[in-house]
């Protein structure tokens, strides 16, 4: 008989989001207004090559057994008492609030295992929250975006280990897809006429997008499904960015809404400089919104046909990339020419390797022996006479990287130190080029008490 996996929560959190992409269909009603939905629904779904039931269930709200959402309650603790595993769903831009709080010592009253889970962690917006999550006593938590299909595969790997599923058949047998047969979406971002057109067109070896001489060919973002060297991608063309201040047309500024709208839900974004004038004031500041928004980056020097001292002037790009771009040192820079077709398959190389690094996680015990060492080589300044003490770390999520590390005092920690600490782990397990989350939380281990 198939696992039998509930998925709960206040209502509005995600829940019939998280089973539609489990499944792998549209069967449950979604919607911005809570409560939609209000009996047991359940759907097959595939983890790790394994048939399992989901069983999406109403929103858990306090209300007297006899109105309708205490009856939905009820429901929902019965598919909680059927469950073999429990995925607790909050919603990571709002917090944990007390209903929260609540219902997870209802979830850990059942003895069932459980998730908790941090829907809607897109963007920055969920961040805090999600650090919230430790304190429910559930264990570890897990950032994903229902809506968008992001940390679908931690979600997944967390079932099967939670469930003592080993992994079995393969992408065409129905199992688990792995990142390496999924596309990559790359987004093409730069100034306007960089050659943004002209760099996809080559990428997908035809003629597919407008170009020409003259600025601003490009207003929305086109989406285009190609594949590489066997690796299927999804390249999006966008407009050129130029400077607030020298917007004026609404067309332009809608491109450009667009633009941006496809840096936040691209995995990896190309910035394209013109070799004639790069790493100019607009440039850094796209590179500065990719790093917000914790996207993994390429610096892409176009027109490079044109230059004359080839090794000085790429000398004289990496030199400045480690000055200006200082918070994503060691950044991938790839000279290359669109019009010529020449330097693509470098490009396209590093677009793979970058998005392995900001795809990749490290244990837990090995972030902790880093942790010890890392104290015993630079301890932190003490504070008011009083040292602070780094007990934990370790990774939530990944794309960015994100890492979490417990101390007693995060606030009296010196942004030099973080900076250092920061640093230290990118050296010690290879993070060059792509933005990574150090965040520091007061709270005891975790896992101390397990």
């Amino acid at each position: 008989m198939p696992a039998a996996i509930a998925i709960v929560g206040r209502p509005n959190v995600g829940k019939s989001t998280l089973f539609n992409r489990l499944t792998g269909r549209r069967a449950a009603l979604v919607s911005d207004r809570p409560g939609l939905t209000r009996d047991r629904r359940t759907g097959e779904a595939t983890i790790a090559g394994h048939a399992v039931t989901v069983i999406d269930t109403a929103g858990l709200e306090e209300a007297p057994r006899s109105s309708i959402a205490g009856r939905m309650r009820t429901q929902s603790e019965l598919a909680l008492a059927s469950a073999d595993l429990v995925l607790f769903v909050f919603d990571a831009r709002d917090g944990i609030i007390p209903a929260d709080t609540v219902f997870a010592r209802l979830v850990l009253a059942s003895g069932v295992p459980a998730i908790p889970v941090a829907n809607k962690c897109e963007g920055r917006a969920g961040t805090q929250g999600f650090y919230e999550a430790f304190r429910l006593g559930l264990g570890e938590p897990i950032a994903i975006s229902a809506e968008h299909g992001e940390g679908m595969g931690e979600l997944s790997g967390a079932i099967a280990g939670a469930l003592g599923l080993e992994p079995q058949g393969s992408p065409e047998a129905g199992g688990d897809v792995p990142r390496e047969h999924s596309a990559v979406r790359v987004a093409i971002v730069g100034r306007p006429n960089a050659g943004k057109s002209t760099l996809v067109n080559a990428l997908l070896g035809e003629e597919r997008m407008i170009t020409g001489p003259e600025p601003g060919l490009t207003r929305d973002a086109v989406a285009s499904d190609a594949t590489w060297q066997g690796r299927p991608i999804r390249l999006f063309d966008t407009a050129g960015l130029r400077r607030k201040a020298r917007i004026f047309e609404a067309a332009e500024k809608l491109a450009v809404s667009d633009a941006v709208r496809a840096i936040r839900f691209a995995e990896v974004v190309v910035l394209l400089v013109d070799a004639e004038h790069p790493f100019e004031h607009q440039d850094l500041t796209i590179a500065d919104l990719v790093e917000t928004e914790g996207r993994a980056l390429i610096i892409a020097v176009n027109k490079w046909d044109l230059v004359s001292n080839k090794q000085r002037m790429l000398k004289e790009l990496r030199a400045t990339a480690a000055e200006r771009l200082a918070q994503m040192p060691g950044l991938a820079i790839v000279a290359l020419s669109a019009l010529a077709g020449r330097g693509l398959n470098d490009l396209m190389s590093a677009v793979f390797e970058t998005y392995a690094i900001w795809n990749k996680r490290v244990p837990t015990p090995a972030l902790n022996r880093w942790l010890a060492e890392a104290v015993e080589q630079h301890a932190p300044a003490a504070a008011k006479g009083r040292r602070v003490k780094l007990r934990f770390v370790t990774q939530p999520s990944a794309r960015p990287p994100t890492f979490i590390a417990f101390c007693s005092r995060p606030e009296a920690v010196p942004q030099a130190y973080l900076r250092y600490l920061s640093n230290s782990l990118r050296a010690t397990f290879g993070f060059p080029g792509v933005p990574i989350r150090l965040k520091l939380r007061k709270s005891e281990n975790p896992f101390a008490r397990g």
